[in-house]
């Protein structure tokens, strides 16, 4: 951590170990901040014999709150000059993680949602990651549990404008687009790339139909341009086709539709009385009920024209962009780079333990959604310099100990023999292999 944090305030508080040992615990061994004392007394060396009590945690935390937006600019500007990043093309998601709480109480972040991990019984918050094209975390935030993905946009824009980025074109998916995140997005010179809706829109549909034949620019991925609307009102869209998923979407179909069929047959031969209950259920249904049409008289059957519809969609995506020097082609490649912010999402979420969350305070909440971010930082770029992934450094380097020997009043710390792979992983990251000796303290 650079020293002008520390700079500006007095602290009796050894913050920036405390935070390192926050840091590198999230990154190997994700604990409680109760057990992280033990941890970095027991089980790692961490530079210093400092002895950390759980209260020096817990006020590191508070400090990386109160300085959260400078720590994440100079963090992230430090690695894209370590790194050699362009910054060019930033992809933004988010997601929800849940508190192992019965009731959230008075909070303007914990709050009950449909959740995508299927605990709709627990409060949640709302993360948000933007990442680049080479999957680093530019920056979080901490966002309500209840809010829609598209309200975040205006925030997130404005947020990193002032980082003075540049020319940037941001991508998100179908969840965050709307007319006016359109807008939002453009501003102060930016552009967007954005998944849209394959029904229920007008110009999307016009998009969708328009005439072309597709151009393969990958296995499995074929392209077509189109433009909808004239003049100021004209839109510029990418279609995407991918042959794989449309015989999967295609089977995936039949599947659901043969059921139909048979809870449709099974409906006809229940009693009258029966009958009700069982087609507004099937009605509601997720997969089937879409296919289902009422008749006047009350009866189901399968909706035809809605088969022949979906049919022409399938393993289709539309997208919408406001950058006409971007090729068709980039725009589809760069979309599907969104992947990276899902795998920081599943890094965040198993590697670095973001859930569950046990704090009750918000600001400890925003703390601890701060450190995942760190560590995650952490781990890609250690994935960026070496080409290697995350377990896979950790498993060699895991093996590289430090060992003390005492010996009446002498204490020895000593590291073993680094072997070859560890060695190249060392180069890689640019640092220096230790000294065999650490430290030899002999009696005074």
């Amino acid at each position: 951590m650079s020293p002008i944090f520390f700079e500006k305030r007095a602290f009796a508080t050894p913050i920036d170990e405390a935070l390192f040992t926050l840091v590198a615990n999230r990154a190997l061994a994700p604990s409680s901040k109760l057990a992280i004392e033990k941890w970095a007394k027991d089980h790692v060396y961490l530079g210093s014999d400092a002895q950390l009590q759980v209260q020096h945690l817990y006020r590191s935390m508070d400090f990386l709150l109160d300085y959260q937006d400078e720590i994440q600019k100079r963090v992230f500007w430090s690695t894209a000059t370590l790194l050699n990043l362009t910054v060019d093309l930033i992809f933004f998601d988010t997601t929800n993680t849940y508190f192992e709480i019965d009731e959230p109480g008075p909070s303007e972040l914990k709050a009950w949602t449909k959740s995508k991990h299927k605990r709709d019984d627990l409060p949640h918050i709302t993360v948000g990651l933007a990442v680049t094209r080479e999957g680093i975390p530019v920056r979080c935030w901490v966002l309500p549990g209840n809010q829609h993905d598209s309200k975040c946009v205006e925030q997130v824009q404005q947020d990193l404008n002032s980082w003075k980025l540049g020319r940037v074109v941001w991508a998100m998916d179908r969840g965050m687009t709307s007319e006016d995140n359109k807008r939002i997005l453009q501003k102060a010179g930016g552009h967007y790339i954005l998944g849209e809706k394959l029904g229920g829109v007008t110009k999307n549909a016009k998009a969708l139909n328009r005439g072309g034949r597709f151009k393969e620019i990958r296995d499995n991925l074929q392209i077509k341009e189109v433009y909808v609307g004239q003049g100021t009102g004209k839109e510029r869209f990418v279609i995407a086709y991918n042959p794989e998923q449309a015989t999967y979407d295609k089977e995936t179909r039949k599947r659901v539709l043969e059921k139909l069929g048979t809870e449709l047959t099974s409906i006809k031969s229940m009693p009258k009385d029966k009958q009700a209950k069982a087609k507004v259920l099937l009605k509601a249904h997720s997969s089937m009920g879409p296919y289902v049409k009422e008749l006047k008289n009350g009866n189901l059957k399968i909706d035809k024209a809605r088969v022949r519809n979906q049919e022409k969609l399938d393993g289709k995506y539309l997208l919408s962009t406001s950058d006409e020097s971007m090729s068709a082609e980039d725009i589809a490649l760069g979309y599907k780079q969104l992947y990276e912010v899902e795998r920081a999402f599943r890094t965040l979420k198993s590697t670095l333990a973001l859930r569950p969350v046990y704090h009750s305070k918000e600001d400890r909440i925003r703390s601890h959604v701060m450190l995942c971010w760190l560590a995650l930082m952490l781990v890609r770029i250690a994935e960026n310099m070496t080409g290697l992934t995350w377990p896979r450094i950790l498993s060699e380097m895991e093996r590289f100990h430090i060992g003390e020997f005492v010996h009446q009043k002498t204490r020895i710390l000593r590291y073993t023999e680094l072997n070859q792979e560890q060695r190249k992983i060392l180069k890689k990251l640019k640092i220096n292999p230790p000294r065999m000796f650490k430290k030899i303290e002999l009696p005074s």
